[in-house]
């Protein structure tokens, strides 16, 4: 996750100030969980992901 927000992220966009900063992350981690397919989720969102499974699945808090 960390690595994705620097490079999809902070790297990309000149923040001027923490509140910019703080708007454009918060941004992008709302477009990661409900938009950005992931590999390991078999190309869904997280999102998708979590609500997809069965309700006997165990959740990692």
């Amino acid at each position: 996750l960390w690595r994705s927000v620097k490079y999809e992220c902070v790297y990309l966009n000149a923040f001027e100030t923490g509140s910019e900063a703080r708007e454009g992350i918060s941004a992008w981690i709302t477009y990661y969980n409900e938009k950005r397919p992931h590999s390991s989720h078999g190309l869904l969102t997280p999102d998708e992901a979590y609500d997809s499974q069965g309700p006997g699945l165990k959740v990692a808090a």
